[in-house]
C-alpha cells in the first residue's frame, strides 16, 4: 500500500454530527492533511464561527447540514467541493427518496464543485450502481454511503498528492428537489391508486419518517410489516 506523506494544504471540513460515516471521513482528512479545521451540525443549527472565518484552500462538505455562504466559497483558494449521496439526476433534497418513487434503476453517488446555489456545480466525478426491486430506502441509503467513502477516498487522496480534479462529462439534469416537494411525497390521498400509494410507500417509510394520510384532521401514519 502507497503511504503519502501528510500534506499542509489548509482544509475545511463541513459535515454532519454524530454520524459514522462522517467520522469516517473526517478521520481520513486528520490523518492525511495536517491543517484540517472541522465543524459538524445538525439541520437548523448556525455556521460556527470556526468556519465563518476560515481562509485556507479547501472546503470539503460531506453529508453537511450547512448551505455554503457565498462569501466562504470565495475563501477557498483551490476549491470548494461536496460530496452528494445521489447522482447528477436527482439534485437537492430526498434524491434516494425520489429515485425510488421513479422506479430509477441506477443511482449514484456525486463529487461536484459548490456554487451559491445547491447542486448545480461543475460536476467532478460519479459512480453509478444498481437499484434492486426489492430495495427500500435502508437498503439504497447503506449502498450509496459505501460508494460515496470511495468516492470520497479517491478525490481526497488526488488532493494528497496535489492532482488536478478531474472535471467530469457529466451535467445535472433537473433543478434541485425542494423541501415542498420532498414533503409532497409522504402525502397519501384517499383517491390515489393501489400502484401510486405503494410507490409513495416505498420511496418513504424509513425508521420514524413514514408516509400518512389526513381525513378530518386527523392523521394516520403507516405502520411498517415487520420483517
Amino acid at each position: 500500500m502507497e503511504i503519502m506523506p501528510k500534506s499542509d494544504i489548509p482544509i475545511l471540513f463541513l459535515g454532519k454530527a454524530n454520524d459514522s460515516h462522517c467520522a469516517r471521513a473526517l478521520a481520513f482528512c486528520q490523518e492525511h492533511f495536517s491543517k484540517v479545521i472541522h465543524c459538524l451540525g445538525e439541520w437548523g443549527e448556525p455556521l460556527p464561527d470556526a468556519a465563518q472565518n476560515w481562509d485556507g484552500d479547501y472546503i470539503v462538505s460531506y453529508l453537511s447540514r450547512w448551505v455554503v455562504p457565498e462569501y466562504l466559497l470565495n475563501r477557498a483558494q483551490k476549491a470548494s467541493i461536496n460530496f452528494h449521496p445521489a447522482s447528477p439526476e436527482y439534485p437537492g433534497i430526498g434524491c434516494n427518496n425520489f429515485a425510488l418513487y421513479e422506479r430509477a434503476k441506477e443511482y449514484g453517488v456525486t463529487c461536484h464543485h459548490m456554487e451559491p446555489k445547491v447542486d448545480t456545480g461543475v460536476i467532478i466525478a460519479v459512480r453509478r450502481f444498481p437499484i434492486y426491486p426489492e430495495d427500500g430506502v435502508a437498503e439504497l441509503l447503506e449502498r450509496t454511503y459505501e460508494h460515496q467513502t470511495a468516492l470520497f477516498f479517491e478525490i481526497l487522496g488526488l488532493m494528497v498528492k496535489g492532482t488536478e480534479l478531474p472535471i467530469s462529462e457529466e451535467t445535472w439534469t433537473r433543478a434541485p428537489f425542494t423541501r415542498a416537494q420532498f414533503n409532497k411525497l409522504f402525502v397519501i390521498e384517499p383517491d390515489m391508486s393501489k400502484d401510486e400509494i405503494l410507490r409513495r410507500v416505498r420511496a418513504i417509510s424509513y425508521k420514524q419518517w413514514q408516509p400518512y394520510i389526513q381525513i378530518d384532521g386527523f392523521r394516520f401514519e403507516y405502520i411498517p410489516e415487520k420483517k
